[in-house]
């Protein structure tokens, strides 16, 4: 794992996917605010699991990664653990039915405002707890480092 200013990212990203499923819910579009909020909550929590040197596995739910390494997180963020998991684990369950649906299933028929708001509400939660551990993780500052000031493209 060399790229450790990538955690950072990810927990730039959460932030701003928090922004769009607030244009999202004042649109109606229940489903997708469902979706986006899955997204913003795998990319709050890879980006703790980075900033704790663990490498993320490449599934969409990193509960069993954060269960198992639970002992390398801030101390702070330890007693969180369980609900993160809990929020990680049911937003995925939705993830691909929110965004595809399937032959007996229409999203947007199917996904109500309350779906949305405990979404929504998880995903602020979790990027609420994460965010502050993994700033402060001893990362190099935002727009430091290669490609400074070409996004990352030399």
């Amino acid at each position: 794992m060399r790229n450790r200013g990538l955690a950072r990212d990810y927990v730039r990203r959460a932030e701003a996917r928090l922004l769009a499923l607030d244009v999202l819910f004042a649109a109606g579009s229940w489903a997708d605010v469902v979706r986006e909020s899955q997204e913003a909550v795998e990319l709050a929590l890879r980006g703790l699991l980075r900033s704790c040197g663990v490498e993320p596995p490449r599934v969409h739910d990193v509960s069993d990664v954060l269960l198992a390494e639970q002992h390398r997180m801030p101390v702070a963020l330890q007693p969180e653990v369980d609900r993160l998991v809990r929020h990680s684990r049911t937003l995925r369950r939705d993830r691909e039915l929110a965004f595809y649906g399937a032959e007996d299933l229409t999203p947007s028929d199917f996904y109500s405002e309350a779906d949305a708001v405990s979404a929504r509400d998880a995903a602020r939660l979790v990027v609420a707890v994460v965010a502050p551990h993994v700033v402060s993780a001893g990362l190099p500052p935002p727009g430091s480092g290669p490609g400074t000031g070409t996004g990352g493209r030399e």
